[in-house]
């Protein structure tokens, strides 16, 4: 009955660039979206996986304050998404005097890691209120 989030804020990496790393983990188990992670080439794998890794750990202290037992293979990555941050602009000296705009993109990454019981409890609720 454990429920995590972790987030990453203003990371230099575009959302574009970022959501083709998340769209290969969505869905999986902790543990084997972080190896996943370990190994893919892209540029955003490191810090999304450093990411994973914190909501692993907050779900560990969180379940050990309210005395609850927590299995680490039980966790999956129930909701995970990258928005766009700020955007830092920039100019380039071009030709004839002229200037061009360079926009340096950021994100925020969220990653929300819950275990098996807590998604089939979400389930029921979304029942219930359909039901009436």
């Amino acid at each position: 009955m454990v429920e995590s989030v972790a987030s990453l804020r203003h990371i230099r990496i575009t959302p574009q660039k970022a959501r083709r790393v998340i769209n290969m983990i969505r869905g999986k188990q902790a543990n084997e979206a972080l190896a996943i992670l370990k190994f893919a080439p892209q540029g955003a794998s490191e810090a999304i996986f450093k990411l994973v890794a914190s909501a692993v750990a907050n779900a560990r202290v969180k379940a050990d304050a309210s005395n609850a037992f927590l299995d680490e293979q039980d966790l999956f990555i129930s909701k995970i998404w990258a928005n766009d941050g700020a955007t830092l602009k920039r100019f380039r000296p071009r030709a004839q005097g002229r200037a061009f705009q360079i926009l340096k993109r950021t994100s925020h990454i969220t990653v929300v890691l819950s275990t098996p019981d807590e998604i089939q409890a979400a389930g029921t609720k979304v029942a219930k209120k359909g039901a009436k």
